[in-house]
C-alpha cells in the first residue's frame, strides 16, 4: 500500500520514523479512524476537531487543515486505486530527546495509513452479532477524559482475552470500569434501549468520546427517541430491549446475544435485531 509521512507518499515498506519520535518512545501521539463514501471521508470536521484538541491538551504543534486533509485522502485512494477506504490519521509528538520534555513539540510526525474496507458482511446487520463481557477492566483515561491515542495496551490485552473464549468466535468483547459499570466495546462504543429510550454509558465511566456515538446520539434525537447517558451494570444489558455497538468504520452493529466470561448466554430482548436499531440503521444510512 502507499501511505503518507508529512504529507508524502511513499510505500508502506520504505516508511519509518524514528527510534527517538515520541510516539514510539512514549505512546504520545493520536490518531483518527474513518471511512469514505463516494471518497469523502465522514465526519471528518468531528475528527479533526477532536484530533485538534487532543493535540492542543498535549501540547503537540499540529492543526489540521480540511481541504488539505481531504486533498491527501482523493491522493492517497487514487495511488492505491481504491474508490472507497478505511484512513488511519495518526499524529505522532515527533522527534525529541530520550526523556520527558519540559515544553511542547514543535515538529510533529503526521501518517496517513490506508487499506481497503473490510467486506460488508450483511448477515450481522440481519441478525446480530455477539457481545462477550470481559474480565479485563478499562483502565482510567490518559486525562480528564480518555484520548484516542497510541496507548492501546489496555484493549490488545482485551483482544487477547476475547480470543480464549471459544463459543465468542466473531464477538465484539465488552469492558466494564473498575467500579464494574458499562463502559465500551474493543473498538466500539455501546448503546442498549429499554422502554423505547436509548441508553449509552457516560464518559465518567472512563470511555472514549466517539465520533460515531456523538452523531448516533444526534441521530436519535431527530427522530424523537429519547437519549440519557449514565452508569449502568451489566444485568441492565441483560434486560434490554435492544443492544447495539457503534464505530467509525462498522457503523451501526445490533447484538443480539450476550455472554459471560462462563460462557452462559443471554438472548437481547426477542433474540433478533430490534425496531429501534432497524430504524437507527436506516437513518444513519441516509445521512
Amino acid at each position: 500500500m502507499i501511505i503518507s509521512i508529512n504529507g508524502k507518499l511513499i510505500d508502506e515498506q520504505q516508511a519509518v520514523v524514528s527510534v527517538y519520535d515520541h510516539g514510539f518512545l512514549y505512546g504520545i501521539g493520536l490518531f483518527e479512524t474513518f471511512r469514505t463514501y463516494n471518497k469523502v471521508p465522514f465526519l471528518l470536521v468531528e475528527h479533526m476537531n477532536r484530533l485538534a484538541e487532543g493535540c492542543k491538551e498535549l501540547g503537540i504543534g499540529y492543526e489540521p487543515d480540511l481541504d488539505r486533509v481531504q486533498k491527501l485522502v482523493n491522493e492517497l485512494l487514487a495511488a492505491n486505486e481504491l474508490q472507497d477506504a478505511y484512513i488511519r490519521f495518526s499524529v505522532s509528538a515527533g522527534v525529541e530527546a530520550l526523556g520527558l520534555p519540559s515544553g511542547d513539540y514543535g515538529q510533529p510526525t503526521e501518517i496517513v495509513y490506508i487499506k481497503a474496507l473490510p467486506p460488508r458482511d450483511t448477515k450481522i446487520y440481519e441478525e446480530g452479532k455477539a457481545l462477550q463481557l470481559l474480565k479485563l477492566p478499562r483502565n482510567t483515561p490518559e486525562g480528564l477524559y480518555r484520548f484516542k491515542s497510541f496507548h492501546y495496551m489496555n484493549n490488545m490485552l482485551a483482544k487477547r482475552e476475547l480470543a480464549q473464549y471459544p463459543w465468542a468466535t466473531g464477538a465484539e468483547g465488552l469492558m466494564m470500569s473498575e467500579e464494574g459499570y458499562v463502559a465500551e466495546g474493543i473498538v466500539s462504543n455501546i448503546f442498549f434501549i429499554k422502554d423505547g429510550t436509548c441508553y449509552t454509558p457516560s464518559l465518567d465511566t472512563g470511555i472514549l468520546a466517539g465520533i460515531t456515538r456523538a452523531h448516533v446520539l444526534r441521530i436519535a434525537e431527530q427522530g424523537q427517541i429519547a437519549t440519557q447517558d449514565g452508569l449502568y451494570r451489566w444485568e441492565d444489558l441483560a434486560e434490554a430491549d435492544e443492544v447495539f455497538l457503534v464505530n467509525s468504520i462498522q457503523e451501526i452493529v445490533p447484538v443480539t446475544i450476550l455472554y459471560t466470561p462462563s460462557g452462559q448466554a443471554v438472548s437481547v430482548g426477542t433474540g433478533t435485531v430490534g425496531p429501534i436499531t432497524r430504524e437507527l440503521i436506516r437513518k444513519y444510512n441516509e445521512n
